[in-house]
């Protein structure tokens, strides 16, 4: 029996930012078209005929927020019949996670507005975006736990707490906070400097920490097992 086919196919961005003060967050845009007009979405769009998927998706998250992304990594394919009321859409989906101030967000083509939301308090989505969000949180916490992450998103020297809070935040838990630091010091991807951490009020201040570049892209390339 012929198979009947008319699909599109579109790509859309999950981009978490990290900062110490507001925690994990998601970048999403306002439509400003229909379907789904004055609704909170995730950036992207339909893929262009002489386009690659890489191309589209930074494409798409440029020109509605501003942001440029060296490197997404794919997701997941979101095909329900159904997700887009206008055709039958396929999603390819990518992530990444970034720092938030190292980019200047502004709203263009299909995008009304562009704004950061924590992670614990997303605005109601369009088509099936919170599905998209919830698999691409979930990819995220699996993958920390077997790459080390912290590098783009730290500043230069930080104290040690200031890693624990990333990988509480992504993690949305708590950790051994004693065996994390055993467990991070052990696979030497961190160094601990002779600078001291500057402190508001009473108390002794700590080390301060940063990362050992070749170490950390090293283990990063090939894999590591946290436990936490």
């Amino acid at each position: 029996m012929p198979t009947t086919q008319d699909i599109k196919v579109a790509v859309d961005a999950v981009v978490f930012g990290y900062t110490s003060k507001e925690g994990l967050s998601v970048l999403l845009i306002k439509r400003n078209i229909d379907p789904f007009k004055d609704t909170w979405a995730l950036p992207g769009g339909l893929v262009g005929n002489d386009e690659s998927l890489e191309d589209a998706v930074q494409r798409e998250l440029k020109e509605e927020t501003g942001v440029s992304i060296n490197y997404l990594e794919q997701l997941y394919s979101f095909g329900q019949p159904g997700r887009d009321p206008r055709n039958r859409v396929i999603s390819i989906t990518y992530y990444g996670l970034v720092k938030p101030d190292a980019f200047q967000i502004e709203a263009a083509t299909d995008a009304a507005e562009v704004e950061w939301f924590n992670i614990k308090r997303i605005p109601q989505l369009a088509f099936d975006h919170e599905d998209i969000i919830a698999a691409a949180h979930d990819r995220l916490k699996n993958k920390i736990l077997y790459q080390p992450i912290g590098f783009e998103l730290l500043e230069e020297r930080f104290p040690f707490s200031e890693l624990e809070k990333l990988y509480m935040a992504v993690l949305d838990r708590s950790i051994d906070r004693r065996n994390f630091k055993k467990k991070v010091v052990k696979f030497g991807f961190l160094e601990e400097t002779d600078e001291k951490q500057a402190l508001a009020g009473a108390g002794r201040p700590g080390n301060l920490f940063c990362f050992n570049q070749q170490k950390y892209f090293q283990l990063q390339k090939e894999g590591i097992n946290f436990e936490i």
